[in-house]
């Protein structure tokens, strides 16, 4: 998958209903920066209640919509902020659409200004048949196993006649030293590599050198620890089908609104 704008996918229009929610903001996964604060949004259609717990700040109840929405305008949050939701007023969990999570995935999220990380102007990229490809594990590739890291190398690869790297899957998930094959949290790039910003710095470097990126992701399934979204949103889950590594997606989902189907 080529890099375009996969980071701040969700954010952009893809993955996300233009119907109005509870506090009259758009239906978004993942958190969005807007006039007056930030707009959090959860599609949780088998929870009873839901719950935002903002860093220094009381829970709040978030009002939920027929289509089982719950969403809340927080005028305290900003960029930095981290957050988790409430469930049934018992389990604490993270945004399964956050952008980043700076303390693994079971801990807060943080928002992230999506805004930041756009380019005006998109690489176009070069020729399939340019295309000498190196694939590489971020964790593993330097010394350091961060994006800094890959980003020092980059002259170094085009001196070997490399003209794309393939990053290895960047989706957070438990723990420190992962494949990456097992992610819990598709949107949000492992914190253990550096933060959005850091990678984004690596994606400008390499097409500064032309040197296009593409990714590695699996979305047919998500690891088994540390994964909430059965707890709140069981459609988003089938039976129908089943898969070697896990509950099957439901992707064939009516209601349009699950996290895989957008």
């Amino acid at each position: 998958m080529k890099h375009a704008e996969t980071l701040g996918m969700w954010a952009k229009g893809t993955g996300l209903s233009q119907k109005l929610g509870t506090a009259t903001q758009s239906r978004c996964h993942g958190p969005q920066i807007v006039d007056h604060g930030v707009s959090l949004n959860l599609w949780a259609p088998t929870a009873r209640s839901v719950e935002l717990l903002e860093l220094d700040q009381p829970p709040r109840s978030m009002p939920r919509d027929d289509d089982g929405w719950y969403q809340l305008l927080s005028r305290t949050a900003r960029a930095g902020t981290r957050y988790q939701f409430r469930i049934n007023e018992d389990l604490i969990v993270p945004d399964p659409a956050s952008f980043f999570q700076p303390d693994d995935v079971g801990a807060p999220s943080e928002v992230v200004d999506m805004a930041t990380l756009r380019d005006s102007v998109l690489d176009p990229g070069r020729p399939w048949a340019e295309a000498v490809i190196y694939k590489l594990h971020v964790g593993t590739f330097s010394e350091e196993g961060t994006y800094a890291g890959v980003e020092r190398e980059l002259p170094y690869l085009r001196e070997l006649g490399i003209t794309a790297i393939e990053l290895m899957l960047l989706n957070d998930l438990p723990g420190r030293h992962n494949w990456g094959y097992d992610g819990v949290l598709l949107n949000a790039p492992n914190a253990r590599y550096g933060r959005p910003e850091d990678l984004k710095r690596l994606l400008r470097a390499a097409h500064d050198l032309a040197i296009m990126v593409y990714l590695d992701v699996v979305y047919n399934h998500f690891g088994p620890q540390l994964n909430y979204l059965h707890s709140y949103a069981e459609s988003f889950f089938t039976e129908r089908h089943t898969t070697g590594w896990g509950p099957a997606v439901n992707l064939e989902g009516h209601d349009g609104h699950s996290y895989a189907s957008s």
